[in-house]
């Protein structure tokens, strides 16, 4: 099944490589497989409370190992430091919210029968999920489907992205040290071809992908064909509208962070910048004023604003994305060079002038770059927003809560909205999106009902 040898990390700051692994043989795969079923048929007979103990206990020692763990995301995929230490408290929390309100989340519920008699609903673990994860938030990405799914009673398995192997294998080794049973969560170390395979296994019950839409086309045609369910959490360019009574200051602010966090390598970030025609000129030029002056630097130092992309061929493809753009009559407001020198460097940028056909209007930019569209009014910003193939998340601007709260329940076509705010996840709010952004919902106790049989119990009077 598979040619390739070895995984390889490398320091996106540096380009230096830092660490080799070996792939696993097909037996060793198919084993790790086998030995994940095993341990879910033990672990799927416990009560739920002394599951949440366990997760409770994993959330305990992700903080004890904070720092190493910081450390570790930061080398093998350039994240700020700062901004590492916040991934590895929101994976506490979640940990901390899944033991508090699991076991209540995956109680019996009692119907009464229309002819008489009870019913009971039970949600029952279905066995094995596999999932496969990107790079950008080493520890989140993985912890955010394990979590739920070992609270729901599952076994897990993982491929991560092989720019963060490291990172994979120390949350396998936290997850033990944490008491949960060996090979009930387990860092896949495979290729693509081999991966395919996984998902056909008989053991595998359920597959999860966070990516781009094209990989959750595939993995979902793969999956569909051997009947099993699929949660995909893929790309978005999300749409930040600003209406013409927006606090200015606080929408300038908040879409410079929104666009630059995690060095701009997030799903849910603010991408497309939808500014009403009224404010349009004051927003752009404190927008661009404020981007100017983002630092691109080493991710270890405090005065680095955002660090190195990802990965070379990452930047190489935010840059044609910019650059098509650009011969497409798109704007550079600031930035859009790739710097020479070691590192995946790219400068925040800015571009305006947009039209659909473009890349930086109709794609996703994986990376700082900023996408400015004027909009007539309210109602054209909308109207624009939900032009995207992409549903993930967006943000709307406005002083009046009311009427930003009316836009975003009856007519942003997106899973999630910000007001008048910029955010990642939160523990107790569902996370997802809807068209190309995938389907499935995780965090707030969704993620805990996903992959487990709603199973149907009814008895006679």
């Amino acid at each position: 099944m598979s040619d390739q040898k070895e995984l390889k990390t490398y320091n996106p700051a540096t380009g230096k490589e830092l660490k080799t692994y070996h792939f696993m043989s097909d037996q060793e795969m198919n084993d790790a497989v086998q030995a994940c079923h095993d341990a879910f048929l033990e672990w799927k007979s416990k009560p739920a409370k002394d599951r949440a103990a366990v997760i409770k206990k994993i959330g305990e020692k992700l903080t004890e190992r904070k720092d190493e763990f910081v450390e570790l995301m930061t080398r093998e995929m350039g994240k700020l430091l700062k901004q590492g230490h916040q991934e590895i408290e929101l994976c506490s929390a979640i940990c901390e919210y899944t033991a508090m309100n699991g076991p209540e989340s995956l109680q019996d519920e009692e119907r009464e029968l229309p002819e008489g008699g009870k019913g009971y609903i039970t949600y029952s673990p279905i066995g094995v999920i596999y999932g496969i994860q990107p790079w950008n938030f080493p520890c989140y990405q993985a912890l955010r489907y394990s979590i739920a799914n070992l609270m729901a009673g599952n076994g897990v398995l993982l491929k991560h992205a092989e720019s963060v192997t490291g990172s994979a294998l120390l949350l396998q080794e936290i997850y033990e040290e944490a008491g949960l049973p060996k090979n009930l969560f387990k860092v896949l170390r495979i290729s693509h071809e081999q991966s395919n395979h996984v998902i056909k296994n008989d053991l595998v019950r359920g597959v999860t992908l966070t990516g781009s839409s094209e990989a959750g086309k595939k993995i979902a045609k793969m999956a569909g064909e051997e009947l099993k369910k699929t949660v995909l959490e893929l790309g978005s360019n999300d749409a930040y509208i600003v209406l013409e009574d927006a606090d200015l200051d606080l929408a300038v602010e908040t879409c410079v962070q929104g666009r630059i966090y995690n060095n701009g390598e997030t799903c849910v970030a603010a991408k497309r910048f939808i500014v009403v025609d009224e404010v349009y000129e004051k927003f752009k030029e404190s927008f661009v004023k404020q981007i100017s002056k983002v630092k691109a630097g080493d991710p270890t130092r405090e005065d680095s604003d955002i660090g190195p992309m990802a990965r070379e061929d990452l930047r190489d493809q935010l840059h044609e994305q910019v650059e098509e753009s650009v011969k497409k009559g798109a704007k550079i407001l600031c930035g859009g060079k790739k710097p020479d020198g070691e590192g995946y460097f790219y400068p925040a940028t800015v571009l305006a002038d947009l039209k659909p056909g473009m890349p930086a209007y109709d794609d996703e930019l994986f990376g700082p770059v900023a996408s400015l569209i004027k909009a007539k009014d309210a109602e054209d910003a909308m109207r624009i927003a939900n032009s995207s193939r992409f549903g993930l998340g967006g943000g709307i601007f406005s002083k009046n809560e009311k009427k930003a709260h009316e836009l975003a329940k009856y007519h942003f076509d997106t899973g999630m909205v910000f007001i008048n705010s910029f955010g990642l996840a939160k523990p107790n709010m569902p996370f997802g999106g809807v068209k190309d952004s995938g389907y499935g919902r995780e965090h707030g106790g969704f993620g805990l009902h996903e992959f487990v049989n709603t199973k149907a119990v009814m008895l006679p009077e």
